[in-house]
């Protein structure tokens, strides 16, 4: 028999947003994962609150109102669970993620089958202070107290050292490259919005390496200096060398025309190799390595 996960309680207090608005109207727009038909069955199954009581589908929402629903416990997908500590002192923790493991709780099928959930076991204090996407490998940093996050979070920008090992589709001419595609919202079938080259969007900057090249093929190691969601994929794709299998990104660092294909799609190589960083509390210089597995290896 599969294992289920523990279940989940949702809860946010309302902002000026929800003045007004019905509650089953508020849940469809505002929590779009699900349909009005699977939020208007919870609702009446007793598992969506309003201020700790039985919530009413047609109740009108007023800012403070207290929100909240139960998930019982589900199957999760099966990933990869096994994760290896890189580094470790009193205030943080470099942690070796595989591939297929997400970092964070999300998607309405991963709670417990998570990076954080995985670590949490052990050190219940962490909190990550960056995120990988699912199919990434590599190095995800950890804090342990309120003032390594803190003075991190401030400073992460700023002087830290982050280098990636990709395998793309094409050989680059040149040996050393830069790319500056600004990335940014645009439209997309299956979500809302999906972040990809936008020439209205926010500055990034990426510099690529070529270690090998095989055949149609490259290994390249790239260092980001900026930190746009899914940059390297979609630098690299923008430039027209997506990475190997990217199932997402193609030439011109969009989704394909038509494409339902999600963020969180396995199936491209991509791995966290190398991070630096000054660190927050003795202002030592760290730099976390990370061996990239086999394919990534020139």
């Amino acid at each position: 028999m599969a294992a289920l996960n523990r279940g989940y309680e949702f809860r946010k207090h309302l902002g000026s947003d929800a003045v007004g608005v019905r509650l089953i109207d508020y849940l469809v727009r505002c929590h779009s994962a699900f349909t009005e038909a699977e939020w208007l069955e919870r609702i009446e199954a007793g598992r969506v609150f309003l201020n700790s009581a039985r919530a009413n589908a047609d109740a009108v929402l007023q800012t403070g109102h207290c929100l909240s629903w139960v998930r019982p416990p589900w199957e999760e997908p099966r990933v990869p669970l096994s994760f290896a500590i890189l580094y470790s002192d009193d205030h943080l923790l470099g942690i070796a993620k595989p591939s297929g493991l997400p970092t964070l709780p999300g998607g309405g099928s991963f709670m417990e089958n998570t990076l954080l959930y995985r670590v949490r076991q052990h050190y219940p204090e962490a909190n990550p202070l960056h995120r990988l996407g699912r199919g990434t490998s590599g190095i995800v940093l950890f804090a342990r107290n309120t003032s390594a996050a803190s003075v991190i979070s401030q400073s992460w920008l700023r002087g830290t050292l982050k280098i990636y090992r990709a395998l793309i589709s094409g050989c680059p001419d040149e040996d050393e490259f830069d790319i500056d595609v600004p990335i940014g919202p645009v439209p997309h079938p299956a979500l809302k919005s999906i972040y990809a080259a936008n020439p209205n969007g926010k500055r990034a900057h990426s510099h690529v390496k070529v270690l090998t090249r095989r055949g149609n093929h490259a290994l390249v190691d790239v260092q980001i200096t900026t930190g746009r969601p899914h940059q390297i994929r979609i630098h690299l794709a923008a430039a027209g060398y997506p990475l190997f299998g990217d199932p997402l990104y193609g030439i011109g660092g969009v989704p394909a025309e038509n494409s339902r294909a999600l963020p969180g799609d396995l199936g491209y190589l991509l791995h966290n190799s190398v991070l630096g960083f000054s660190h927050p509390i003795t202002g030592r210089w760290i730099e976390i390595g990370c061996i990239p597995p086999p394919l990534l290896r020139p």
